[in-house]
């Protein structure tokens, strides 16, 4: 069973997906996007976890999260919750870290495709020479919650 809710954040209107269990899905939608809604407790404790961290009270999650994807994209994404709060990882230390150190760009797809914005920390990564790189939310929006973990050091 599939529950979506969309919760106001600082960021914005952000929609979680749980599949009963898991965090399935989580990412900023626009205003007039419409979903058929189900708030269950996983999606209130998610949306509460989120709201902490845009507001700088916390700094890691603790919550089950399932990504839909390839056994590589898993890879990446997990090697992505490995990276410290407050610090980035280019795209070439995700390779290595995944066992392929010429796979820069496959890494760059699987970021491209995690359904699990922010809990997934793929704002975390940047190009090899420190700059600002593709985000799904915009390099606005990678900007902001790398100054907000830069500012908020515990």
């Amino acid at each position: 069973m599939k529950n979506i809710f969309v919760f106001q954040t600082k960021i914005g209107p952000v929609a979680i997906e749980d599949n009963g269990t898991e965090i399935t899905y989580v990412n900023v939608v626009s205003e007039d996007q419409s979903f058929e809604m189900n708030e269950t407790s996983l999606l209130k404790n998610a949306a509460m976890q989120l709201n902490e961290y845009l507001e700088g009270k916390r700094n890691s999650f603790d919550l089950p999260l399932n990504p839909k994807g390839t056994e590589f994209q898993k890879k990446v994404w997990a090697a992505l919750c490995d990276i410290p709060y407050g610090e980035t990882r280019s795209y070439k230390q995700i390779a290595e870290c995944v066992g392929n150190s010429k796979a820069c760009r496959a890494v760059g797809m699987a970021n491209n495709k995690n359904p699990i914005m922010i809990f997934i920390p793929c704002h975390r990564v940047v190009g090899s020479d420190g700059s600002l790189t593709g985000y799904a939310g915009g390099l606005d929006m990678k900007e902001k919650l790398l100054s907000l973990e830069k500012g908020n050091m515990f």
